[in-house]
């Protein structure tokens, strides 16, 4: 009964009314909105204000009753001029297409890099020299407040991120994730959008939301662009890219491919100390591991515009890779402080790997009338399957170099395959003079099966193990609803919402024998409120609740060993993570943004090590470590010394309290610890477009959980140069000059002494060449398909 309250509470909702606010649409003859159109606002003749409509959305806020004039311009359409009275709730705005080919335009308002809006900060790639140079993961990097590893981990303004391409979630883990984004040329990316404390219309799943658009031609005829780069590490790595786009009458057919190739080295080192009180062992080891990562990414899609104001699209998207690694570990042991080791450890291990992934979309879109009312409707499938095969072969050598025991080889052959099928209605209107209002449902049904075999192959034919060897099957359904309000009153703006997710969870471990199951609703209000005290001064404050699911993979209770001491496991009793984020924010002239904000954690799961000291083992799993809490402030700032130079500062400071009373785990931790950040542009040459770019950033270090993360930090630079008028761009970029991207761990907390130092091929050197056929891109339509959310929990 109660499931059934909350639904109808969010599926139907309250009336409220407001005035002094004008929302409204920019479109083409076709129905489609027209991102980036200037938008200029009058009266009497002045100009009270200009911005651009993101994706055809406009809004005009503080409005008094009376006779305004609103002037719409797009280069390659002609522009619009009309009047109308106040109050008034919404504008249809249409612009008609240029039959005339244009020479030369000059174009007098740009976007700025960063835009900070009520619920998201906007980070302008395409005008990035050093973000559009390499690759989405690259520009990912470079977004305000984002930070990225070389595992694939993704953090916005200190918190777990889950990242969207087009309004479509995509949650690969690890270097899978980082390889997808690798293989899409930066250059195709018109914007990132990050946003900390996400509304209720996306999903609750992640402390934070990131945004990649991507670049889609809005004009006639057929498009498209190629680029290729090349980068060097301490080994090459290749990326080439083509998109294409054909609009004509009522049709438009897009698609994409891209392929990378890359091979990356790592360096490891890890110490270990086994103590009791009548031994003492240290374990020294050094690893080199070489993969080779080969991946091709592809979309194709279609819209056909059934009347003005209804659309329906097919979209097909694709994942395919294949990886192959091979390292070498020696490990040195140290018995009772001795300066000569007592005996090595030879370990060589292998392991291939090939993905798949597909995602198929069917979506229709009507808009009801020209007062706002709009339904969307979208239906998925999304298949996933996963082989991998890992070999390890160690043999221990004593001091004397004789060979201790028998060498320990083994194989452990593993499949997972995932199926998604989820259906969501999105229905947009208007309630009283201003207010906007969104409503939605999805229902998402999800099954994952996992396969783990363990063979002994000392000997001539492979013998299995069933003791290690496992089945694991998960299913999950979630039932959601949400309901979305937007609106302003004088001063104030306002954006509220509700959203409710129903979930059941299944989980089945033949090696463990047990069956886990588990479902519960959650709500998660969010709510940004934002008051204009004057033109140059502003206030904000954002609530916002959220959920962290485990990924599939750290439910897996299956053992993997690097060696006949250590294996990894993940945990099929992993609880979900509740976030909950306040902010409070002052922005000065536009330029300058100082907030505060708490953050609250309960039941966060981290990755958590085991060392077994009597029998000298050692291995990691799962666990929920407990609640964190942090209190910061974080300040930005946007200057230009020059017209020719342009600054953006970052600073982020948090004072950290984490506490566990779990057996082996139990700490009490407080900290301070923070993040800077600076970004250069420079125009060196106007007239022949060559710029520059430097950035900078340094990661303090910190606790979480028992692991000590150690200080991060890097420096790059970059410069492009426009070609062949303007068709094409060649750019070059460094990254990490000063090597300040190694990975240190350490752990020392209650018999637990140990540490890893990885060192990974961050420093690179990138040549890119970009090249254009047709006209000029703009951000694609935005998609937010029904089963995104859940294949980024794939991996």
């Amino acid at each position: 009964m109660k499931t059934i309250f909350y639904f109808l509470l969010l599926c139907f909702p309250f009336q409220l009314s407001a005035q002094q606010k004008v929302t409204g649409v920019v479109s083409d003859e076709q129905g489609e909105t027209l991102d980036a159109a200037t938008v200029t606002l009058s009266q009497n003749g002045q100009v009270i204000s200009s911005q651009l409509a993101d994706q055809g959305q406009f809004t005009f806020s503080g409005m008094n009753q009376g006779v305004y004039q609103l002037s719409v311009s797009l280069i390659g359409y002609k522009a619009s001029l009309r009047s109308f009275t106040m109050p008034k709730d919404t504008l249809a705005i249409i612009l008609l297409n240029e039959n005339r080919q244009l020479n030369e335009v000059a174009v007098t308002f740009k976007k700025p890099t960063i835009e900070r809006k009520i619920d998201r900060v906007v980070f302008n790639v395409e005008n990035s020299i050093m973000a559009s140079s390499g690759n989405a993961w690259d520009a990912l990097g470079k977004s305000p407040g984002v930070q990225t590893t070389n595992e694939g981990t993704i953090k916005a303004n200190n918190k777990g991120a889950v990242v969207y391409l087009d309004g479509k979630p995509f949650r690969l883990s690890g270097d899978d994730l980082a390889a997808y984004l690798q293989s899409i040329p930066a250059d195709q990316l018109s914007k990132i959008e990050v946003m900390p404390n996400p509304s209720a219309k996306y999903e609750a799943q992640g402390g934070a939301v990131i945004n990649i658009i991507s670049k889609k031609t809005k004009t006639d005829g057929f498009n498209t662009s190629l680029s290729g780069a090349y980068t060097r590490g301490a080994l090459n790595r290749y990326t080439g890219n083509g998109v294409f786009n054909y609009r004509k009458n009522k049709l438009n057919v897009f698609g994409s491919y891209g392929y990378s190739d890359r091979d990356i080295q790592r360096d490891l080192n890890t110490f270990t100390i086994y103590e009791t009180p009548n031994s003492y062992a240290y374990w020294d080891l050094k690893r080199r591991s070489l993969g080779n990562t080969r991946a091709s990414n592809y979309s194709a899609g279609a819209d056909y515009n059934l009347t003005g104001k209804q659309v329906i699209g097919l979209l097909v998207t694709g994942n395919n890779s294949a990886g192959s690694s091979e390292s070498k570990s020696i490990t040195n042991i140290f018995n009772h402080h001795n300066v000569q080791p007592d005996s090595i450890l030879y370990t060589n291990t292998t392991a291939e790997s090939r993905i798949n992934q597909y995602s198929f979309n069917v979506n229709y879109k009507v808009q009801l009338d020209s007062a706002g009312r709009s339904l969307n409707i979208d239906v998925d499938y999304v298949p996933y399957t996963r082989n991998n095969t890992q070999g390890l072969s160690n043999h221990t050598v004593l001091s004397d170099g004789s060979q201790s025991a028998s060498p320990y080889q083994i194989s452990s052959p593993a499949a997972q395959r995932i199926n998604i099928w989820s259906g969501k209605l999105d229905y947009n209107y208007q309630l009283g003079k201003t207010w906007a209002m969104a409503s939605g449902a999805k229902y998402t049904s999800i099954v994952s099966e996992n396969q783990f075999d363990f063979f002994n192959t000392a000997g001539t034919v492979p013998v299995p193990d069933p003791s290690k060897s496992d089945q694991f099957d998960y299913t999950e359904n979630t039932c959601a609803a949400y309901t979305d309000l937007s609106g302003a009153s004088g001063k104030w703006i306002l954006k509220a919402g509700l959203r409710a997710e129903y979930t059941r969870t299944k989980g089945n471990s033949q090696s463990l024998d047990s069956i886990n199951t588990n479902s519960y609703l959650r709500i998660f209000p969010s709510i940004f409120i934002t008051y204009k005290a004057s033109e140059n001064n502003e206030f904000g404050f954002t609530y916002a609740k959220r959920i962290e699911r485990p990924d599939y993979r750290q439910l897996n209770p299956a053992k993997s060993y690097s060696s006949p001491y250590n294996y990894q496991n993940g945990n099929p009793f992993l609880k979900p993570s509740i976030i909950n984020s306040l902010q409070l924010n002052y922005t000065l002239h536009h330029d300058y943004t100082f907030a505060a904000v708490y953050t609250q954690i309960d039941d966060m799961s981290s990755n958590v090590t085991v060392q077994d000291n009597v029998n000298q083992r050692f291995y990691d799993t799962q666990l929920n470590i407990g609640r964190i809490q942090e209190l910061g402030a974080e300040l930005s700032a946007v200057h230009h010394p020059a017209p020719w130079w342009e600054i953006n500062h970052l600073a982020q400071g948090y004072y950290r309290t984490q506490k566990s009373d779990q057996p082996g785990n139990t700490y009490n931790y407080r900290q301070f610890y923070f993040y800077l950040r600076t970004d250069h542009a420079f125009t060196l040459n106007k007239n022949n477009g060559l710029k520059a770019e430097l950035s900078a950033w340094y990661n303090s270090a910190v606790q979480q959980g028992t692991l000590w993360l150690d200080k991060t930090h890097d420096l790059s630079a970059g410069i492009s140069k426009p070609l062949f008028n303007k068709q094409a761009t060649l750019r070059l970029s460094a990254a990490d000059l000063l090597y300040g991207n190694p990975y240190r761990i350490r752990i020392d907390n209650q018999g637990q002494n140990n540490g890893i130092y990885q060192k990974n091929d961050t420093r690179t050197f990138t040549l890119s060449f970009t090249y254009k056929l047709g006209k000029s891109m703009a951000a694609s339509r935005k998609r937010i398909t029904a089963s995104e959310e859940e294949k980024k929990r794939t991996n």
